[in-house]
């Protein structure tokens, strides 16, 4: 499993729609998939410029749900792990098994 790394702007930060830990479990809660909390990961690391301010990094299910939800999905990379300097903001943490 890889996690995919989407970028959001500074004009996207602004918007706490855009959180996942925010707007996710609601989500879930109002479409009756709690299931795929058992699956999703997401983590979230600053950026370094105004284009890239925070980056946010999705495994696949976590991908699929947030273009579901309707929301900007900027990929700009793909990674096997998400860096050890990004923090677990939604779901479960990274495993290999």
């Amino acid at each position: 499993m890889s996690y995919h790394v989407l970028s959001l702007t500074a004009a996207e930060i602004v918007d706490i729609g855009n959180a996942p830990a925010v707007t996710i479990a609601p989500y879930l809660l109002e479409t009756n998939q709690t299931g795929l909390l058992r699956v999703i990961s997401i983590y979230g690391k600053r950026g370094d410029s105004r284009d890239q301010i925070r980056l946010l990094y999705m495994n696949a299910p976590a991908l699929a749900l947030w273009k579901e939800m309707g929301k900007v999905a900027n990929v700009v990379g793909e990674l096997k792990r998400p860096p050890l300097t990004a923090t677990l903001v939604f779901g479960v943490p990274f495993s290999e098994l």
